[in-house]
């Protein structure tokens, strides 16, 4: 019986491979959760997914050295904020470390007390079912307990870097 193969070792640099990464376009969400102790967190995240319908499942990752990883492995519950268009600089604020990410940000109350983005396009409330320690980040499957739209409302995009707040003229 032949063993099973393993991966070759990359033939890219960590550069490379983020290059080509950012050449997939994606929205941008802010995740966030309230600590054991009540306190807001919250974080820019686009490696957002669905993972299933039936039970309804998400996905997203954060990396391991982030500082808020230990409230979110503990929490048992958490917000998925997909940022509409018109929201470019609360992802920008919320992507900063050491930043006061919550002054003037307007929000409501979820489940667990997760808070809820005013104004952003679609809103998951996660019961937080599962993480999965890989490479160098944390994979977080949630179970959607509730969801929210705002209908007409235009995704924030990332793209090769950049936050795009337009869709691409179709032709």
């Amino acid at each position: 019986m032949t063993p099973p193969r393993k991966a070759q070792p990359p033939s890219f640099s960590s550069q490379e491979f983020r290059a080509a990464l950012g050449m997939f376009a994606t929205g941008v969400t802010i995740v966030t959760a309230r600590t054991a102790d009540g306190q807001v967190i919250g974080l820019t995240a686009n490696s957002f997914n669905s993972v299933s319908l039936d039970p309804p499942l998400v996905l997203w990752s954060l990396a391991q050295a982030a500082a808020s990883l230990p409230a979110f492995r503990a929490g048992s519950h958490y917000a998925i904020n997909v940022l509409a268009n018109d929201q470019k600089a609360l992802a920008e604020r919320f992507a900063l470390k050491g930043a006061d990410r919550w002054s003037g940000v307007n929000f409501t109350e979820g489940l667990a007390g997760s808070p809820l983005l005013t104004g952003a396009a679609a809103a998951f409330e996660c019961f937080n079912r599962s993480r999965y320690d890989e490479g160098d980040h944390v994979i977080f499957v949630g179970e959607v307990e509730r969801c929210s739209w705002r209908a007409g409302a235009s995704p924030l995009l990332f793209h090769g870097g950049r936050y795009y707040t337009e869709h691409p003229v179709q032709g």
